[in-house]
């Protein structure tokens, strides 16, 4: 295989496998703590669900990407990993709680693009503070 050392291959196939499965988890999660389902609104086209979940999914692999690049350990990589989804979706939360007079998750299901576009941004904010803070 040239200068590829099979070791390193088969560690990141094993890190990519994790970290997928996590999103997957994590996207389970948050498809249960919507009033929508957020697949059947994204078919229909509802962008504002649309950027909300992708929000979602670039966060944790973001956060899974720092978490892999300072952890040799598999559980390091798995409880860092899971640090960072509750704060996700703590924030997510809050984002819902701190705006009384904005109903977030309401107004991502009517597909209004500013709050989906903001949902996405805060996870992409989050995860770049928390990514950082996992590697202290």
């Amino acid at each position: 295989m040239g200068n590829v050392n099979v070791n390193v291959l088969l560690e990141s196939l094993g890190l990519y496998s994790i970290a997928g499965l996590m999103i997957v988890v994590g996207l389970a999660i948050f498809e249960v703590t919507t009033p929508y389902s957020n697949w059947r609104e994204i078919q229909k086209g509802n962008i504002a669900v649309a950027l909300a979940t992708g929000g979602k999914i670039v966060g944790l692999a973001n956060i899974f990407r720092v978490v892999e690049s300072h952890h040799d350990q598999t559980m390091d990589v798995l409880v860092g990993g899971s640090f960072g989804f509750v704060l996700l979706l703590v924030t997510y939360w809050l984002f819902e709680f701190l705006t009384p007079s904005l109903k977030v998750n309401e107004e991502i299901g009517k597909g209004n693009i500013a709050v989906g576009l903001m949902a996405f941004l805060l996870s992409i904010g989050v995860s770049l503070v928390v990514g950082a803070a996992l590697v202290r």
